[in-house]
């Protein structure tokens, strides 16, 4: 099967009722499809995995390891577009709906596709190209889901199709339920003990410059079929991005997340703030400073009401002094980077963050006192969820790397 096509969620659905059922004939009359139905969409799936998901026995349909596989993280799609379905009917009826499976306008996967990428692309003859389908099909498929939700999922305005309000959260079940279908077939492959597949990292500043590099260098060299993308966006889209499941983790500085954010963290190392200044620089060798003695410096600072920001900040307040103004807000590590080199400017971060350049002594660290400016670095995952086979190899590795990491000083 190829890596970028996803299995059909009807052939699955019929899958998921024949393991249920224990049989064909009774997820036949289950599903309201003739037997003949349900075999060929168990068929079609095993065919498009390469492998059987039941042993057929006098006693019933039994799931082999496959079969099971597959059938945990079905469990999770259908989940996710039964939750949809009973939001649309609770939006229709202005209550709160029970019960009901998942209904016939929500498998099928080209049509959620079809959504998806409308969504992004906000233009139809530009969704049909990217699907190669016509735009009368793209049109016919929006038409479908309005229909069956009962709903409006998209407006009109200058700037192309929008999605409305009730389209945004239509589109965030849509988004997790096809990225679990995503990852069906790298499951199967994990079995037979090849990992494989596109890992999605949101790859926050404190993360980048060794704890990923580290442990993406050893997984990819270890398994080829890997593929990682990075996501360097700022920490709220993001966590947006982790929500939908488009990204599989967020590493970097940790926030706080409650049980209702849907989140959940797991601390690797902690590291306190320093204050890097270039190789030369009049404060770079003299020893006993303090944040007195830098209130006139030209300051290279993060981002107002970022968390560095802000333990920067509540450091310099402890001691009843005035926090600087920065002469540049910048969390751009190149630009950081070229501003110390060309410059008497001093800047606030993770000394981890430009750990190459004081390794070869291009960069110092002030020795200024900075209590109680110590962050969390760690990962941030969706609560509940299940990575990918090839995001659990890179977030193994990662822990190996943070290991190693937090031994450097």
């Amino acid at each position: 099967m190829d890596n970028n096509e996803l299995l059909n969620l009807a052939c699955l659905r019929a899958v998921w009722e024949v393991a249920r059922a224990g049989s064909v004939s009774r997820a036949a009359a289950a599903l309201f499809r003739a037997q003949s139905a349900v075999t060929r969409a168990v068929q079609e799936t095993e065919a498009a995995l390469g492998a059987l998901m039941f042993d057929r026995k006098p006693t019933g349909m039994l799931p082999t390891p496959v079969g099971r596989t597959v059938l945990e993280r079905s469990e999770r799609i259908f989940d996710e577009l039964g939750e949809l379905a009973r939001w649309c009917a609770a939006q229709q009826s202005r209550r709160r709906a029970v019960g009901g499976g998942v209904p016939a306008y929500l498998l099928h996967t080209r049509r959620l596709q079809v959504f998806s990428i409308l969504a992004r692309h906000r233009h139809m003859p530009s969704t049909a190209r990217a699907l190669g389908i016509t735009q009368p099909a793209v049109s016919s498929a929006i038409r479908i889901l309005e229909n069956g939700a009962g709903l409006p999922l998209f407006y009109r305005n200058p700037r192309g199709l929008m999605l409305t309000g009730e389209g945004e959260t239509f589109l965030l079940h849509v988004r997790r339920a096809l990225n679990e279908l995503r990852h069906v077939v790298d499951d199967v492959y994990a079995l037979r003990g090849s990992i494989q597949g596109v890992v999605t990292v949101g790859a926050l500043p404190l993360g980048r410059t060794l704890i990923l590099p580290k442990a993406v260098a050893q997984v990819t060299g270890r398994y080829p079929g890997m593929r990682v993308v990075t996501d360097e966006s700022a920490y709220e889209p993001l966590v947006a991005g982790l929500r939908a499941g488009d990204i599989d983790f967020v590493l970097g500085a940790l926030r706080n997340n409650d049980a209702a954010s849907g989140l959940e963290n797991e601390k690797l190392l902690s590291e306190d703030l320093a204050i890097l200044a270039r190789r030369g620089h009049a404060l770079a060798d003299v020893r006993g400073l303090t944040l007195k003695d830098l209130t006139h410096a030209q300051w290279i600072l993060p981002r107002a009401h970022s968390p560095a920001r802000s333990l920067f900040e509540a450091l310099f307040k402890r001691m009843k002094l005035e926090p600087p103004m920065p002469t540049v807000e910048t969390a751009d590590l190149a630009m950081i980077r070229g501003l110390l080199f060309n410059s008497d400017m001093i800047a606030v971060l993770s000394a981890h963050q430009l750990h190459y350049e004081r390794a070869s002594g291009e960069l110092a660290a002030l020795d200024v006192p900075m209590p109680k400016t110590r962050r969390d670095i760690g990962l941030t995952l969706r609560a509940g969820s299940t990575p990918s086979p090839a995001a659990r190899v890179l977030i193994d590795a990662i822990r190996q790397a943070a290991g190693k990491v937090a031994g450097i000083k």
